[in-house]
């Protein structure tokens, strides 16, 4: 048998693109499978809601914090 440079990366890809388009051909009938866009939608407003309280919660504490820097008083090094 005559190997030629590349012959098993051929076969390789060949049969990489094989198995994927068997997958997508039985995605493609089943239609009902995987989420809907509903779920989708409510998967996405939980996540801004989680995202916007940890804001919120962030904002808040780096207020506080900067109030604390803002009334401190800090010495004069040079004694004046």
């Amino acid at each position: 048998m005559l190997k030629l440079p590349g012959n098993e990366a051929a076969r390789y890809v060949q049969a990489f693109l094989g198995v994927h388009v068997t997958r997508l051909r039985t995605a493609l009938q089943d239609k009902d499978r995987g989420a809907s866009a509903v779920e989708l939608a409510v998967i996405t407003a939980v996540l801004v809601g989680l995202a916007v309280a940890i804001l919120l919660v962030v904002v808040k504490f780096a207020t506080a914090q900067s109030t604390k820097i803002a009334n401190t008083n800090v010495p004069n090094p040079a004694g004046g």
